[in-house]
């Protein structure tokens, strides 16, 4: 399996990699690199490739280690793995880096739920003062008066926007985000199908699903040998092959190769893709935080649409709608032209989903599904009301879904600025 690097990523990582081990006469370089992005596209696993391939060496941080039931100790573990890396730099003679993972997961404030303790204020305190004094990092409790070795700082997340400002700021965090194009998306995922399928074959499977992320393809290989595994439990015995997989004679299980047709693919993708819109559709999420949060703090005053379409049936003195517009009066509170947006999709057979972003959201694209509606006008507006009644103050958009589940239009119907004016 060939692995595919993006120029774009291994220009911005080895610029600025190397950028903090030169002395720039008069430049102020920026310690951090943030690599931030939608899930899935690969930001971790690309920066491996990039390390791998110019020979550093990296010291890693998890999220799940930047809290502890001691205070402190975070903010600790930080500057012993940066000095500890600044050794390596010395010992080895190769440049090295330390990487945290997923940071806006361990430090990140979410929303009003995210419990914020004594380590994430430490945790962001340390990174900033290292930042700024990048070559005198001490250990609690001990002085090291000798300067150590500058070592750069890779964080990668989703949502920057949830992290502490001051820390992110330009004179200490330089920022990219990764959003792989075309190009891109063709030499990744043909790298994961590198001995199976053409490139014509990987172009057709990339266009099959538009909007998945690199690792929905991973994924989608990784099915492949479900069928096999199968065969192999069924062979064995299932009360058998816990016994047979642990303790065999240490020869590797030998494994045909699969289909990798691309009908097959498509049937396993399809698969996938369903699965995936079981768990948007369900939302037990919300109904979860509404039971947090209590009824007092959000009450539901949104009828169901039903409900709304049997009020607005029998409700009297209903402004006349224009003549593209239904006649029951339900177009009342949603925006100019998403009537004509809606007839126009469902006119084409197209299915409509409602989506919405706060306004931090919105930057990195991460949009929520509110619901889909493929019959009437009627349901649809009912539908996109709803939504706009429960998030006033949000970004809301009409998609167009193809017969053949791909995107064929955004048109955003509602903006917060708007709202506020």
């Amino acid at each position: 399996m060939g692995y595919y690097i993006s120029p774009r990523f291994l220009d911005k990582l080895s610029v600025h990699i190397t950028k903090n081990y030169l002395k720039l006469p008069g430049v102020r370089v920026p310690l951090i690199l943030g690599v931030h992005g939608r899930k899935g596209e690969g930001k971790t696993f690309m920066c491996e490739l990039v390390f791998e391939r110019m020979g550093l060496e990296v010291v890693h941080i998890s999220a799940g280690e930047l809290e502890s039931p001691d205070a402190g100790d975070p903010a600790r573990l930080i500057r012993l793995r940066y000095r500890e890396a600044a050794e390596l730099v010395k010992v080895r003679g190769h440049m090295a880096v330390l990487m945290i993972n997923d940071v806006d997961a361990g430090i990140g404030r979410v929303d009003a739920q995210t419990q914020y303790t004594v380590n994430t204020q430490l945790v962001n305190a340390t990174l900033m003062n290292i930042a700024d004094n990048p070559t005198n990092v001490q250990l609690p409790g001990s002085y090291d008066p000798e300067p150590i070795q500058r070592i750069p700082i890779l964080l990668t997340g989703n949502d920057f926007a949830t992290l502490y400002a001051p820390l992110i700021r330009d004179g200490r965090m330089e920022k990219f985000f990764w959003d792989p194009d075309r190009s891109d998306r063709l030499g990744i995922i043909g790298g994961i199908f590198d001995e199976e399928l053409r490139p014509d074959e990987v172009e057709s499977l990339v266009e099959q699903f538009p909007q998945q992320s690199i690792d929905f393809f991973s994924a989608l290989r990784s099915q492949l040998y479900d069928e096999q595994v199968r065969d192999l439990i069924q062979s064995v015995g299932i009360d058998r092959i816990a016994k047979q997989v642990v303790h065999s004679d240490g020869k590797p299980t030998e494994f045909h190769r699969p289909n990798f047709s691309l009908p097959h693919l498509f049937e396993l993708g399809q698969r996938m893709v369903r699965e995936q819109e079981r768990i948007r559709e369900l939302r037990l999420v919300e109904a979860y935080h509404t039971t947090l949060q209590g009824n007092s703090q959000r009450p539901d005053t949104t009828p169901p649409i039903q409900e709304q379409e049997q009020e607005a049936e029998h409700s009297p003195n209903q402004p006349v709608a224009p003549s593209m517009a239904p006649q029951n009066g339900s177009s009342v509170g949603v925006p100019d032209g998403a009537i004509a947006e809606l007839e126009r999709l469902l006119a084409s057979n197209h299915q409509v989903g409602i989506e919405y972003v706060d306004e931090r959201r919105f930057r990195t694209g991460s949009w929520q599904c509110y619901g889909t509606f493929k019959s009437t006008l009627d349901v649809a507006i009912a539908g996109l009301k709803a939504c706009i009644a429960e998030y006033p103050r949000a970004y809301v958009r009409i998609v167009g879904i193809s017969p053949e589940r791909r995107r064929v239009a955004e048109t955003i119907v509602q903006r917060p600025e708007a709202v506020h004016r």
